[in-house]
């Protein structure tokens, strides 16, 4: 999503803009960038796409979640799925907040469900009988996670890659992180939020 703005507008009264348009608006898939181009036009998007331009960080995501929806009830199963599979829960948690927002009823445009988003074959093929039943999709989104590390090992980024856009185009183009704007965002994203949860969770530790 780009957005062009005239040096007229005081920038942080454009990001506001941006951050009141709700879910559709940019800063809810990540961050937000700059570039000013040959006629003096800010522009701004959350996916940084033209070559040859320099882009600037302007807002930084921050995790943030729904308050009506009660993340903490989730932490006891997350926490089981992350020691049976060897997962750190902040991954986890990175991939649950990228993928619904914590929202265990969510539904994508190409039918992607519950809170860890999977695709009714890739529910089948893990066993998973009902997505929106939070245990369940939690169990085989991190089992599914864990095999696709297996497969793509030693590298966070292309298994990330690969639960985004499947391991097959990910094997199509070399076990790299295939030229789709969507994952690539997405690897970027996830990382962004694996760190911020390690952070938040770090200091919540040293504090209890």
């Amino acid at each position: 999503m780009g957005f062009p703005v005239s040096h007229r507008f005081p920038l942080l009264l454009v990001i506001a803009a941006l951050v009141i348009c709700g879910t559709g608006s940019a800063l809810a898939k990540g961050n937000i960038y700059q570039y000013i181009d040959e006629s003096g036009v800010i522009h701004l998007t959350n996916v940084p796409s033209r070559n040859g331009v320099q882009y600037t960080l302007v807002w930084r995501e921050r995790v943030h979640i729904d308050p009506r929806i009660d993340v903490a009830q989730y932490d006891t199963i997350i926490s089981s799925a992350a020691r049976k599979y060897n997962i750190d829960r902040n991954l986890i948690q990175a991939v649950i907040k990228a993928e619904s927002n914590f929202n265990p009823k969510a539904v994508s445009p190409v039918g992607a469900r519950g809170l860890m988003q999977l695709m009714p074959a890739t529910a089948a093929s893990l066993n998973v009988s009902n997505s929106f039943h939070p245990e369940s999709n939690i169990e085989g989104g991190v089992r599914y996670l864990r095999y696709l590390m297996n497969l793509f090992p030693g590298d966070l980024k292309i298994a990330l890659a690969a639960y985004n856009a499947g391991e097959g185009a990910v094997m199509r183009y070399g076990n790299r992180i295939p030229p789709f704007k969507e994952t690539q965002t997405y690897v970027k994203r996830v990382l962004a939020l694996y760190d911020a949860y390690k952070r938040q969770n770090d200091s919540l530790a040293r504090y209890n």
